[in-house]
């Protein structure tokens, strides 16, 4: 299990995330939501290991984090919102060097690179550098390296960016049968029609504060809402979307 316990990260004393507190069992995915600025990104951030927080705990069965960073990382797999690759390397070759970071052995890395690029359609590619690539293809290639030691914990962060409809079919797919493996998965994204088909829990977030915690069937029924983007809509206190798109073309009529 992964828990965040009274997580809170402070820039000059102001609360970018506030308290946030939830729990992930084995098999579970929970969605991770907000508005832009509302502390999902640094939230991230802490689970991956990459901040550290200003108060509270991670825990990953039991024990914090901080504890073995380094034996904790080895269990993530994570596919961050942008796509920071080395643009002189091939894609096999980028595949090669996070083998080798991860101290995988070399002829099974060779064999499971060779079977990822095909799966997503980067084979042909595969000796062509990263810089050619397309914002779809280099989004595919992080999801590849990400998976490639099979990490206990998976973290998506806005994964489905530039991925073109069918890679994105397979994806969710991928998703549910992740889960079935039994693996731990954080899902942040805004694309909320498919945290709703692919995410068992949901958490929303408004302004570092939890406004929203519970599996997606209970947020509907106690929301009364008909779908996830209208529950989001009213949880986060967003503005009438109708209104303001009305308001927008009658500006340019003007």
């Amino acid at each position: 299990m992964l828990e965040a316990r009274s997580l809170t990260k402070c820039y000059s004393s102001i609360p970018a995330v506030n308290e946030v507190s939830f729990a992930i069992e084995r098999g579970q995915v929970l969605g991770y939501l907000g508005p832009n600025g509302s502390g999902k990104s640094t939230t991230v951030k802490m689970i991956t290991g990459l901040l550290e927080p200003s108060r509270g705990q991670i825990l990953f069965d039991g024990v914090s984090i901080r504890a073995d960073l380094v034996a904790y990382k080895r269990r993530l797999g994570y596919v961050p919102e942008e796509p920071n690759l080395y643009p002189h390397l091939t894609g096999l070759e980028y595949l090669d060097l996070v083998g080798c970071l991860r101290g995988l052995d070399t002829a099974a890395v060779a064999r499971k690179s060779k079977d990822l690029l095909e799966l997503f359609s980067l084979f042909p590619s595969r000796h062509s550098p990263i810089a050619s690539y397309s914002k779809g293809m280099r989004q595919r290639l992080l999801i590849s390296a990400a998976l490639l030691h099979n990490p206990d914990i998976i973290v998506f962060d806005e994964p489905l960016s530039g991925l073109d409809v069918t890679t994105a079919l397979v994806f969710r797919k991928l998703v549910a049968t992740l889960a079935a493996e039994g693996k731990i998965i954080l899902y942040s994204s805004h694309v909320l029609e498919v945290v709703e088909k692919v995410c068992t829990h949901v958490l929303v977030l408004h302004k570092g504060n939890v406004v929203g915690h519970s599996s997606i069937a209970e947020i509907h029924r106690l929301a009364s809402k008909p779908s996830l983007e209208q529950v989001f809509a009213e949880l986060t206190q967003q503005t009438d979307t109708e209104v303001t798109a009305r308001g927008i073309v009658d500006v340019m009529k003007a």
